[in-house]
Order: structure tokens, then sequence, then C-alpha cells
């Protein structure tokens, strides 16, 4: 007989009945980035609808819109020259009464390592375009974590990735997030960092790959046009099920758009 317990992941308390909006950090605001924010907005509509305090967004980008980023990213040519960040914002909050941040800069250290001032948040979501980004925003999230916090203290890092046809969505704990006591289920209070997991196979496919994940010139030649769209609503949901189920037993996915597959990846 086969005694062997689902492993899962319960979602931290304070993400289900929380007293204020969930604090989000949204990091790349291009082909990923850009979809996401309109998938955020959609999910706090649902979550408040559902009595449910809502998401507090704040998404960081220092580009540019250039006619490069029309079609594939969601931008109209009248926001050509405005910064990505400010023009989605703005959208979404006349769009939904929301009152969402746009900070016209990187997500990274100053040149005298200290972090941004608006760096705190209790979820953080990566768009970013390269590698080393990744790394720099690993190093923060672990600097936040060893700090004493009384509010909107670090709990996810859910971080996209692509190349032309294929990419990942990968869901990491900032720290151990506290499990009750289940005679059902193997319950997982940490879930590594895709820097500590797959860091050599981020670095590898970035040599042997250099489209960047937001790239914009010759976009359609270097990105499938659907990848990055199709990568946001799968990974939403990853995070709409932390939210409507209150646990998971998946802790991300491999996708790959020219053969139609998915593999997730499960919670162990």
């Amino acid at each position: 007989m086969n005694t062997t317990k689902t492993a899962v992941h319960f979602t931290d308390n304070y993400l289900l009945n929380p007293t204020n909006p969930i604090t989000v950090n949204v990091i790349g605001a291009g082909g990923t980035g850009s979809k996401l924010i309109t998938a955020l907005m959609e999910m706090n509509h649902s979550l408040i609808e559902l009595g449910h305090a809502g998401l507090s967004v704040r998404l960081w980008d220092d580009d540019i819109i250039t006619n490069a980023n029309l079609g594939r990213q969601r931008f109209a040519e009248c926001e050509t020259g405005l910064h990505k960040s400010v023009a989605l914002i703005n959208r979404v909050n006349r769009f939904s009464g929301t009152n969402w941040k746009a900070e016209t800069a990187k997500f990274e250290k100053n040149s005298l390592g200290k972090l941004p001032d608006e760096a705190q948040a209790t979820i953080y979501i990566t768009c970013v375009d390269n590698v080393q980004a990744r790394f720099g925003v690993a190093e923060i999230l672990k600097e936040l974590n060893n700090r004493k916090h009384h509010r909107d203290e670090p709990k996810y890092w859910l971080d996209f990735g692509n190349s032309q046809h294929t990419g990942q969505v990968i869901l990491s704990t900032i720290g151990e997030i506290k499990q009750p006591n289940s005679e059902k289920y193997e319950t997982v209070a940490s879930l590594p960092f895709v820097t500590d997991e797959f860091g050599e196979l981020l670095k590898q496919s970035e040599q042997e790959d250099d489209t960047p994940s937001c790239s914009l010139a010759e976009a359609l030649e270097k990105q499938d046009l659907f990848i990055n769209s199709s990568l946001t609503q799968m990974g939403c949901s990853l995070l709409w099920s932390l939210f409507r189920n209150g646990m998971t037993p998946y802790r991300g996915f491999f996708h790959n758009m020219k053969e139609f597959t998915t593999h997730p990846i499960k919670v162990a």
C-alpha cells in the first residue's frame, strides 16, 4: 500500500486574510511585465469582490517606450516617449480606480550598496531581461529577509523568464513560511530561489542564447508573438491559486509554445 503523502505548500496566512492590500513589487515592464499588470488588475478586482483587501502594486522599470515596443508589448503609439512603468500604471489606475505606483528606476542597489527606498513588499514578481538582474534581485531579497519588519514582510518571489519559444515560471518563498500540521499532506515551508536551484542553467542559457526575455528590436524574430502572454496567464494562475486555494502542490512550470507542452514543477 502506497502511503506517500502529496507534498504541498500552504499559503502564508497573511495573504489569505490581510488587513490592508497585499503589497506587490513588479520588476520589469516589457513583453511579460506589460501583460502581467493587466492580469494583476483583474486579480485585484476579483479578490476585492470576494471580500479580500486586494493588491497594492508598484511597478519598476527605467525603460522608455519606443516604436519597437508597439504590437508585442502592451503599449500604444501615443505612449511612445513615456516611461513604460508610468504608462502602464496610469492606464490601470484610470481603468480600475486603483492607486498603484510607478517607479522610473531599476530595482537595484545604488553605487553605495543602499537598497531602493520602496524595496519593501510582500510579493515580488520579476519579468527581467537578463540573468544578472535576477541575481541582483535575489541578493536584495535575502538582505530584506534578514531584517526585522513590522509590516510588508517579504514572503514570495515569482520569476518569469523566456527565450524565443520556451519559458518558465518559478515560485520561491523568501525564507520559511509557517505551515499547519497536516495528516493528509507533507507540508513544505521553503521553496528555493530560482537563482539557487537553476543558477547554473540560467547562466548557461544566457551564454547560449542572448535573447532578452523582453527584447525590443527584431522582437518577433527573437521571441514568439505569444510566449509572454502565455507565460503570464499560467504564472498568474499559480499566484491566484495561492490566494484562492490557500495551498499549491506546484511551484512553477516549464513551457514550450513550439511543441505546445507544459511540464509542471511539483513542490518537494
